[in-house]
């Protein structure tokens, strides 16, 4: 091994915390000061129970939370792809969520934000197909919703 190479290797940790890193499940990070401690608002429809059952699954279920997670999730679907006689073949499931982290003694929110993305299903094939990938998008957009929420809560600054 190089010296050059040996000095970066050295001083890529000092140079890491010079700017602030701090682990998220390290000692004072978001992951452990959320971990178990975010009571999710009770979902009322299909999406917003897979959005929470994912998001718990990240976070772990409050048995004395500090903090809850109100989520407004909006859908719509966009056909795509359409075969000669018109029929819709290839559909996009495109969710958007809000949410807000708020403390709950206080009730002063946290943060908030927005996160927005997309998945896709096909059409083509029976009906009972259709049906299950349409079914098996919905499980996939707030998998992947959930995930970005999780992440924005760890990036945010929770200590004030």
């Amino acid at each position: 091994m190089s010296l050059l190479n040996r000095r970066t290797l050295i001083l890529a940790p000092l140079a890491l915390a010079a700017c602030g890193f701090e682990p998220v499940y390290g000692p004072g990070g978001n992951g452990s000061a959320l971990q178990n401690r975010v009571l999710v608002d009770e979902p009322n429809e299909r999406y917003g129970y897979f959005l929470t059952r994912e998001i718990e699954g990240r976070l772990g279920r409050a048995a004395a939370p500090t903090y809850g997670l109100a989520l407004t999730i909006a859908t719509k679907q966009a056909g795509l792809a359409t075969d000669v006689e018109g029929n819709t073949q290839r559909f996009n499931l495109i969710g958007t969520v809000d949410y807000a982290l708020r403390h709950l003694s206080t009730g002063q929110i946290v943060t908030s934000g927005k996160v927005e993305n997309f998945t896709g299903y096909s059409a083509t094939g029976t009906t009972v197909a259709t049906l299950a990938g349409e079914q098996d998008a919905q499980v996939r957009l707030m998998t992947i919703l959930a995930d970005q929420v999780v992440t924005r809560l760890f990036a945010a600054d929770i200590s004030g």
